[in-house]
């Protein structure tokens, strides 16, 4: 995309002025931080970090952190999904199965987020609804990975969120 150039100010002044700025997200910076190995220390400058393992020995393979990232992506719009319709989460785990393909390189192919929700009044087509928005809406990392990579999910409610005892 190239540069705007200044328009001429249609009242007769001839001034030119210049284009209103465009706005742009503030980009996002992670320090990486060899340690060893196929191991790394990355996160924020000065803030927290997590351990990565391309090895997957004492932290998450690079992949791995992958679908946590997407997971986690996903769960943040679906918890505040559900806390605006008043039904707030009083419980969620995600057990995440990531295919890859036999190829070099190793990618995603299908990526299945299997959620287990827990909350007072939730229905299970509510959860899913907000699953589905976030996955094809809201969330950015779904949104940064290839379109042809398959991402499906499931919900199983809790038994208590569900009304019997």
């Amino acid at each position: 995309m190239g540069q705007r150039r200044p328009r001429s100010d249609r009242d007769g002044s001839g001034k030119v002025t210049a284009p209103a700025p465009a706005k742009t997200a503030k980009p996002s910076l992670i320090h990486v931080n060899w340690i060893g190995g196929h191991r790394f220390d990355a996160g924020r400058p000065n803030g927290p970090t997590a351990r990565i393992d391309g090895e997957g020995e004492v932290g998450q393979s690079p992949p791995e952190t992958l679908l946590s990232a997407l997971a986690t992506c996903v769960s943040y719009d679906v918890i505040d999904i559900l806390a605006k319709q008043h039904t707030p989460l009083e419980s969620l785990e995600i057990d995440v199965v990531g295919e890859r393909v036999d190829t070099v390189p190793r990618r995603y192919k299908h990526i299945t987020l299997n959620f287990r929700i827990g909350g007072k009044g939730i229905e299970k087509d509510q959860a899913l609804r907000a699953i589905e928005l976030s996955a094809t809406k809201y969330c950015s990392v779904r949104d940064s990975l290839r379109s042809d990579i398959q991402v499906d999910w499931t919900v199983e409610l809790e038994e208590e969120s569900t009304g019997a005892h």
